[in-house]
């Protein structure tokens, strides 16, 4: 189902039943295990989106990620190491301008992803416009403030959360987050595109073989295509 960005400006209080918190704890749960395996190979990662911020759904996502480039043969052993069982692994690229990032399925709810070379600053404030917690505030039950897709604020409020309209407060939003306005404008403008248009494509979405690295796939996609040379050359 489509989400909607929202352009009103109103704000309101939402209040959490005992069902919504026993699912953000379950999530979280699954969450800090996954990020303590990683953290046993000196590997830092965060959380991201609903599960970060708090305002879950029944259908909502595990999004991990690790901010830096790693060898992905130590983040998959990581994984092994603690029984975590890896689905499909796919290089993506939003756009020739984006980082290449590396995304490894849990499973149906979960995601793991991480750079496979150097993200540009906006594209890691992408993360922290959501909401992003770390192994700490997730085990301690800490939330983080962040915008959803319906470009609605959320902060955490000991009852649930209070959400309010971003668009024409994209300043004030950007030093609430603590990012620069020019990432907020970005997500801002194509939300409001994807609502307008629809979603647009994936630059690369490439599945890679179970016997590949990711480096390796890497190494194949740049030498085919002058666009991803380009990218890394910048």
């Amino acid at each position: 189902m489509t989400i909607k960005p929202s352009n009103q400006g109103a704000c309101r209080e939402i209040i959490y039943n005992e069902t919504r918190w026993t699912h953000l704890g379950m999530l979280r749960k699954k969450a800090a295990h996954i990020m303590v395996a990683l953290e046993m190979f000196h590997i830092h990662s965060t959380v991201h989106g609903s599960t970060a911020r708090g305002d879950v759904k029944i259908d909502s996502d595990i999004d991990i990620f690790i901010d830096e480039i790693q060898n992905s043969f130590l983040v998959e052993t990581a994984l092994k190491k603690a029984n975590i069982t890896l689905g499909s692994r796919w290089i993506m690229q939003a756009t020739p301008n984006n980082a290449m990032k590396a995304h490894i399925e849990i499973d149906d709810q979960t995601t793991l992803s991480f750079p496979l070379m150097e993200m540009h600053r906006v594209q890691r404030e992408f993360y922290r416009f959501g909401g992003e917690a770390t192994l700490c505030e997730v085990e301690t039950g800490k939330r983080a403030v962040g915008a959803d897709k319906r470009l609605m604020l959320i902060e955490p409020t000991k009852k649930g959360h209070v959400e309010s309209s971003i668009v024409g407060r994209e300043e004030a939003t950007a030093k609430i987050l603590g990012i620069t306005s020019q990432t907020v404008l970005n997500r801002v403008h194509t939300l409001l595109r994807r609502d307008a248009i629809g979603r647009t494509g994936m630059f690369i979405k490439k599945e890679i073989e179970p016997q590949e690295t990711f480096e390796l796939a890497m190494k194949k996609l740049v030498e085919a295509n002058p666009a991803v040379r380009r990218r890394i050359r910048g």
